[in-house]
């Protein structure tokens, strides 16, 4: 009986002094292993292909216009009340510790008012636009691929890319341009549209003759339609933080330099309105008449009984219904979740 109680009092002292010693031995080997992995890094010799990753992103826009229906006829010129959402979603795939390729379809509105934003007290420059009196509104549907450079290096994996980096993007795009304006009552003579207060679409109207038979010696002879898909330049400089293992939000200012003067359907000079398709089209082409109190320099519009205002709605050199030695501009300010996707972690492992 005394033997047996030996034993057992040395077994318990054994495996209570092993037991403890084992412990010890395994606190530090969980600090071992925390401190690999407070310094995982990944891998970094090859071509990066540990840094590789997908993402998919949803973003709020707001979006901008500058073009002929701007409040002035600066570059930078536009109305900030006109101001409106457009929502974008997005995939992206990141090559290496700088560079993602992007692509992205958007939805947006661009609008614009002459008489809602030019100044009709500035005698140099406001009076000619808020007697011209268009207006547009531009659904615009946009697809783009954009090539984005950080500038701040990726040191590796997804799981630990920098807290946050600004970036620089370019690419290309293709969108839908629609421009449409809300028909007035009547048409020049005063007979009511059948149209009114609907929004028509401009393009199909040909308002600067684009549908006419034009004669060789008409301002605008061998003007042609423009076309509903048009491209742009996207280009401009954001930020992106990230938010945790698997989530980043970036804010970006984009611009999208267009290869169309007719985002407003506006660009060159007014025609005769007799030689415009239909009263609908006059209606749309030139819109003075609609302001209280005009024409007030009477001149002849070529419709029996329809004077127009002196300087608009009819042929002539100087006669300039917009600027067309520029082509239009939209901005795009957007706002982005992304959520990765895809991690691509090639041969990683803990130094």
């Amino acid at each position: 009986m005394k033997k047996l109680l030996f034993v057992i009092i040395t077994l318990a002292i054994l495996f209570t002094s092993g037991g403890a010693a084992f412990a010890q031995m395994n606190r530090k080997n969980i600090k071992k292993n925390n401190k690999r992995i407070a310094s995982f890094r990944g891998k970094k010799s090859g071509f990066g292909k540990e840094k590789r990753y997908n993402a998919i992103g949803f973003s709020v826009n707001a979006l901008n216009y500058y073009g002929d229906l701007a409040p002035s006829s600066g570059k930078v010129s536009t109305d900030i009340s006109f101001t409106r959402p457009g929502f974008g979603i997005a995939f992206a795939h990141r090559f290496g510790p700088r560079y993602t390729l992007e692509a992205q379809f958007m939805g947006g509105i661009l609008k614009g008012s002459d008489n809602k934003s030019a100044d009709k007290n500035d005698l140099e420059n406001g009076i000619y636009r808020y007697q011209r009196n268009l207006s547009f509104i531009n659904h615009i549907m946009e697809l783009s691929t954009v090539a984005v450079f950080d500038l701040f290096e990726n040191e590796s994996t997804y799981l630990s890319r920098v807290p946050w980096t600004p970036y620089i993007f370019l690419g290309a795009a293709a969108f839908y341009n629609e421009p449409k304006a809300e028909a007035p009552a009547t048409d020049l003579s005063g007979n009511p549209l059948a149209e009114a207060g609907q929004l028509v679409k401009l393009r199909t109207l040909g308002t600067e003759g684009q549908y006419s038979t034009l004669d060789p010696t008409d301002v605008n002879a061998g003007i042609k339609p423009y076309k509903v898909m048009q491209m742009a330049i996207p280009f401009g400089v954001g930020a992106r933080l990230k938010l945790n293992e698997v989530f980043d939000f970036s804010a970006n200012i984009g611009f999208r330099y267009t290869f169309t003067d007719y985002i407003d359907d506006v660009s060159r000079n007014y025609v005769n309105l007799t030689k415009l398709a239909s009263p609908l089209a006059q209606a749309m082409s030139y819109r003075t008449n609609e302001l209280p109190g005009y024409p007030t320099k009477p001149a002849p519009s070529g419709i029996p009984g329809v004077n127009v205002q002196a300087g608009y709605g009819s042929e002539g050199v100087d006669n300039m219904r917009g600027g067309f030695k520029g082509n239009d501009v939209y901005m795009v300010t957007s706002f982005k979740i992304s959520y990765i996707i895809g991690a691509t972690l090639h041969r990683a492992k803990f130094r």
